[in-house]
This record gives structure tokens, sequence and C-alpha cells, in this order.
């Protein structure tokens, strides 16, 4: 049977009913209807934009101190931590992440986010909330100071494949900033993330800070057309960035785009081709079924340990439990629709026809729902196809080179500059992630998820970055306040 979400638009710390048309989410691990809702109508949508100029420009949140913000904050990140279940369930259902994975990033990324920013807006950023400049003696001697203000009301548009931690980045660094914020996530993440927003309501933040809408292009575009609206994030496809981007340009807004990848995983000469190099380069492309922008889905190997890493690859890749989201020992979930499924096989099969082999992997397993068995793709080069496009699938593309300076040429030859991994002696490793042109790079795997680093790229990989301080400067506008020292300072120009 499948369930109903009633109130799904959360405007000026009311909820409402949806006047826009019905929508069907699938399980896609069953692939049966899993809850329907219904859309904001677009006059629901200009209510929240207007509930959200209403809550940035009155007194009540103009108020809040720096510190305030920062105990919401923490209110946040502790009310999600004790709903952690609830809400995992929902992903799990909503999205068909692993358990694993979706208690660790899915609902474990929030918290971790929120605490982050609350801190931030404890101890404010880099160079303080206002920064005075040194003397300026032309044409007479004044004093100046940089004054960071909120940037005013922000529209956080979000992906379905992580529907809480990448829209918590936009709220994270919205609230600790001062801004007011209009989100609508995809439709896929909307039982998740209306379920959020009920758990956000303890935080006790002023009506319009925080606003809801569920919708799909339509809504999109009223809310990035919105004169009243001063910054869109959008995190999605390079297509739809763009489509957003020309959108806001309509009204002049400020743009941050967190868009595709198509990283990189450059494996040095003579790298030891065990279990410990070899898993973490095949698990980073089948994490959440390689639904994800930073998946690194061209593997790169010297032609002398080409065959070493495919022989050594192949029984760990096929090793991998491809089922039930739920089951603790499954690596690989679905993918989100029956549709996505069909455009990662074409992908696929497009590239087999035009001379690539499978090494490892492919398929469909035997199961209900939108399940594709990972796939190791070889006798290809960069140029192709199978290279150059984000396939959002678990899919990866082994990649052979000559040399060191080879790899890092193949490695750059993409439109996308988002991520990267290195795998080597580290202090090598190390000087090739600084001639990679991506945003991100880890060496030898580098670490946890830093909600003190920024995240972003270059290229179609987007403009801007999110999560830490940079992340948060986003949010801001400066301001330069001059003033002469002596007395009233004459106009420059004049004698």
């Amino acid at each position: 049977m499948t369930n109903t979400i009633d109130n799904t638009v959360y405007v000026a710390g009311r909820w409402q009913v949806g006047e826009g048309e019905s929508r069907t989410i699938t399980n896609p691990s069953t692939g049966e209807p899993f809850v329907a809702f219904r859309q904001a109508s677009p006059s629901q949508v200009d209510l929240a934009i207007t509930a959200a100029r209403a809550g940035f420009d009155g007194d009540e949140w103009r108020k809040w101190t720096p510190l305030d913000r920062s105990e919401a904050l923490t209110r946040m990140w502790k009310a999600i931590d004790e709903r952690r279940a609830e809400l995992a369930e929902l992903i799990i259902d909503s999205v068909g992440s692993t358990r694993s994975l979706t208690e660790a990033l899915q609902v474990g990324g929030p918290v971790d986010t929120f605490r982050y920013f609350a801190e931030l807006a404890a101890r404010g950023p880099a160079g303080g909330w206002e920064r005075p400049l040194p003397l300026h003696h032309d044409p007479v001697t004044t004093s100046s100071i940089l004054v960071r203000e909120p940037a005013g009301v922000v529209v956080a548009l979000s992906p379905y494949n992580y529907p809480l931690h990448n829209l918590c980045w936009k709220i994270g660094g919205a609230i600790a900033a001062g801004c007011t914020l209009v989100a609508m996530p995809a439709p896929q993440a909307a039982p998740a993330v209306v379920k959020m927003f009920e758990v956000l309501e303890s935080a006790g933040l002023p009506a319009g800070v925080l606003n809801l809408v569920l919708g799909g292009p339509e809504q999109g575009e009223i809310l990035t057309r919105d004169p009243r609206v001063d910054i869109v994030s959008f995190t999605g496809s390079v297509a739809v960035g763009a489509a957003v981007m020309a959108q806001a340009a309509s009204a002049v807004h400020k743009v941050i785009l967190e868009l595709g990848g198509k990283a990189a995983n450059i494996l040095l000469p003579g790298t030891d081709l065990g279990r410990d190099a070899i898993l973490p380069s095949l698990f980073r492309f089948v994490r959440n079924a390689g639904q994800g922008c930073g998946a690194t889905t061209r593997i790169l190997v010297h032609r002398n340990d080409y065959e070493g890493f495919v022989d050594a690859a192949r029984p760990i890749l096929e090793g991998f439990a491809v089922g039930d989201p739920r089951d603790p020992a499954t690596v690989v979930g679905p993918l989100v629709s029956a549709a996505h499924r069909e455009r990662v096989e074409a992908y696929i099969d497009r590239a087999v026809q035009g001379g690539a082999k499978i090494l490892a992997g492919g398929g469909r397993p035997d199961l209900p729902g939108f399940f594709l068995n990972p796939v190791l793709i070889g006798n290809t080069d960069n140029s192709k196809e199978i290279c150059q496009e984000e396939l959002f699938g678990p899919v990866a593309a082994v990649l052979v080179y000559d040399t060191v300076d080879e790899a890092i040429e193949i490695a750059n030859s993409s439109r996308f500059g988002l991520n990267a991994n290195v795998v080597g002696r580290t202090s090598e490793a190390i000087e090739v992630a600084r001639r990679l042109r991506v945003g991100t790079v880890t060496v030898n795997g580098g670490g946890g998820m830093r909600p003190d680093a920024p995240w972003g790229g270059i290229g179609e990989s987007g403009v801007g970055r999110e999560m830490g301080e940079d992340g948060l400067n986003e949010f801001f506008e400066v301001k330069h306040i001059q003033w002469p020292v002596d007395g009233v300072g004459k106009p420059q120009g004049l004698d």
C-alpha cells in the first residue's frame, strides 16, 4: 500500500497541504510505489519566497546574534541525531542507499554538518565578522573596515542521491551566515526531507527563516527567476545546472553550482596491487550504486601493472554483494529508477559496440527493483563517451598509461574537475595531486568527509564551494566602510 504525505509545504513556520500536481515515489529496491504526495502550486512557491524575504528583512531574525544562530544549529544537529533511525529508514526506502552508507553518511553527515556550522557561527569566519584595513593616505588619511553581512534569501535546490546530506550543506551555511532559505529537493528525496523539516521545527527558528516546497521544473523556475531571491544554490546535473544559471541570470542572482564529475583514480607505477589498494579503487565507484558526483570512474593503471590489476580486481568486484540495502552485507544497492538503469546500460552497450570489453561484472541480478551489477570496462581510451560522460552508475573504465606525465594529462583531459584519487608512495602521490585540475584530491584513500574542507570543482563541475569556511563565505556580502581619520575628507579629484 502506498503511503501518503499530506503536509508537503512548509512556509513561515506552518505546514500546508500541497496544491499542485500529484506525485508518486517508487521504492527502487522493490519497484513498487512507496509514497504519494502533492507538489506545491505556483502560488505556494510565491508564498514561500515572500516568507523568506519577510523573514530576512524583518526585525526578529536580524536581532539574532551569531551565538544565537550557533545555538539553533546545535539544536538542529541534536534533533537529527535523536531521529537517526527514522530518517535512515526513509532514505533506504526512497533512495536505496545501503544501510552502512545511510547510517554513516546519509544521516551522520547532516549531524556533522550542523555541528560544524554551529562551531563556525560561534567563532566567526577567518578574519572575523568585521576586519579593519590598514590606514590609507591618498589623498587623505582614512581608516576602513570590511563588514561581512548575510547575503539575503537563498534558494536551495538539492539532489536525490544524498537527500539530506547535500541539503544540509546549504542550510547550515545559510543559517550560520544569517540568511533565510527556501528549499526544494528532488522529488525522490521528498519523504526524508519532509521528515527532516518536521524534526528541525524544534530548533525554534523565527518564522520564514526555513521554508520548504516540493516540485519539479515549473516550481524550480519560479524560484530561480524571482527578483526577491539573492542566491541560488543548486546541486545536480550539468544540463539542469546550466538551465538554473540561465534562469537566475534574468534577475542577476548569485549562483552556486555543484554539478557533475568524472573523477580519475591514478595508481602510480609499481603500486602494490594487494587488496588494500584494489578494494578502495573499486569501492569508490560502486558506493551508492555509483550515484555520486565524486565517484572515481576512470581508473588509470600503468601498462606494466594492467593485467595484474584486472586479475586482482575481477574477483573482488564480482564478490560485492548486490541486493537488499537493509542487509548489512550489501555493498551495491539499486539505481534510482528503471529509466536511469536503462540509461546507464545504454552507455555500456554503446561502449562495447565501439570496441570496449567488459573486464568484470555486468548484467542485472535476478532481483525486483532497479539493480545493476557493477561493471569494469577495458580496451577503451579517454576520448570515448564512456570516459567523458558522467553515468551516475556503478561503472568504471580502466585506462592504460606509460608515464606519470601521461597519466596526469589523461586525468586532466575532462570537462569536469571535481575530484580525484592518487595511489602510491605518499610524497610522490602528493606531487601528482598538486598537478591535477580538480577541487579535491585524496591520496591513498584520504580519509573521512571533513565538514571543515570545501567541496566543489572547476569546469563543468560547477561554480563556488560548499562546506568549510569557503562555503560559509558564499553566503556573505562584503561591505567596505571608509572614513577620514581627521575631520572631513575632500572628494577625490577636486582641488
